[in-house]
């Protein structure tokens, strides 16, 4: 068994593993992250005007029950991700803001999307995957919520922009809801990928054309 207790945040499962390894590992492994880039306000706005209303009342397709918004601290417990010639640890450690108790009496882990992708469950599933085993398995100073029965991604696509002329905006669009199974199993196997990266002395290739690696690059053949 590896020494190393890795810290994993899903919110870098989203985007940042896809995007590029190598970001990846240097973020992780390195400690040294991306610029941080601004979280957009309507995704908060969205959020905020969910709370306390019933599911039903923004979409049929989605479980019935009561959102609940506000962030909750993930840290789970300690996970042991067995690989064919080795056992490496992690925990889960992030925050999840989008709840729904539903009506059966379980809950549902949700992703907020501002976005018209069609591929949007399949780029969260790994973050909701994440969450809902953090929540049912947390640290002694995690949020402990469960059992989690149903994920998914509530997604907004902007469709039209109408402006008065007392200079009011409204922005409207299309809710849907994009349904992601769970699977401990596709979990595991994702962290196993993850931490056998991980654990490698040195970090990975990029994607190709990742902007971020170029600019590295780029700074270091010019000394700047």
């Amino acid at each position: 068994m590896s020494s190393q207790r890795w810290t994993l945040n899903p919110f870098h499962f989203i985007s940042l593993w896809d995007e590029c390894p190598r970001c990846f590992y240097l973020q992780v492994a390195r400690g040294f992250p991306r610029p941080a880039l601004r979280a957009g306000s309507l995704d908060t706005r969205v959020k905020h005007s969910c709370d306390g209303r019933r599911t039903e009342t923004l979409t049929p397709d989605m479980p019935r029950g009561v959102f609940e918004i506000g962030e909750r601290v993930l840290l789970s417990e300690d996970l042991d991700v067995h690989l064919p010639d080795a056992i490496h640890r992690c925990v889960i450690r992030g925050t999840v803001d989008v709840i729904v108790r539903l009506d059966d009496g379980g809950y549902a882990v949700v992703d907020l999307a501002i976005t018209d992708d069609a591929t949007t469950a399949a780029a969260h599933a790994r973050r909701l995957q994440a969450s809902a085993y953090a929540l049912e398995h947390p640290a002694a100073a995690g949020a402990a919520l469960g059992p989690v029965t149903r994920l998914g991604v509530l997604r907004f696509a902007a469709e039209k922009f109408a402006a008065d002329a007392g200079g009011v905006g409204a922005l409207s669009g299309g809710l849907s809801w994009m349904e992601v199974p769970r699977d401990d199993g596709m979990l595991f196997g994702f962290l196993a990928e993850v931490l056998s990266v991980l654990e490698q002395p040195q970090a990975p290739g990029g994607t190709p054309l990742c902007p971020w690696c170029v600019y590295r690059d780029a700074s270091r053949r010019t000394g700047l």
